[in-house]
């Protein structure tokens, strides 16, 4: 585990930020922010449904905006629930984080990070 920078609690703060700008009952419920090593942060909330299958992480979409804007180099990333808390990542995220930055950290609690690597270890590989 490493220790949490002044630079992680601002990504909190910014997860905390657009889940309080946009939580809406039944369709917005966890925001996410992550930093790339270009220091650009990308903030977003989850997408619920009716249909509870078609529902999208708010991780995943703040990596889908990351790519959209080419800035694919993740550093760290967070996750809160509509009250702010800090929550880990589920284990499709957990998946699709290690996938796109292996090397990235996961802020798990309001003073825990750890490296994808750790939450995930022995990760699935697809084998040629």
């Amino acid at each position: 585990m490493s220790p949490i920078e002044l630079k992680d609690k601002e990504l909190i703060e910014n997860a905390r930020s657009i889940i309080n700008k946009r939580f809406k009952e039944d369709f917005h419920h966890v925001g996410a922010a992550l930093r790339t090593k270009s220091g650009k942060v990308f903030s977003s909330v989850h997408l619920e449904a009716y249909v509870g299958r078609v529902a999208v992480c708010a991780e995943a979409i703040a990596i889908g905006m990351a790519a959209a804007a080419g800035d694919t180099e993740l550093e760290t990333i967070v996750a809160v629930d509509r009250k702010g808390r800090v929550v880990p990542p589920c284990g499709m995220c957990r998946e699709l984080i290690s996938d796109y930055a292996p090397g990235c950290k996961v802020i798990i609690a309001e003073a825990e990070i750890m490296t994808i690597s750790q939450l995930l270890p022995r990760k699935y590989q697809r084998r040629d």
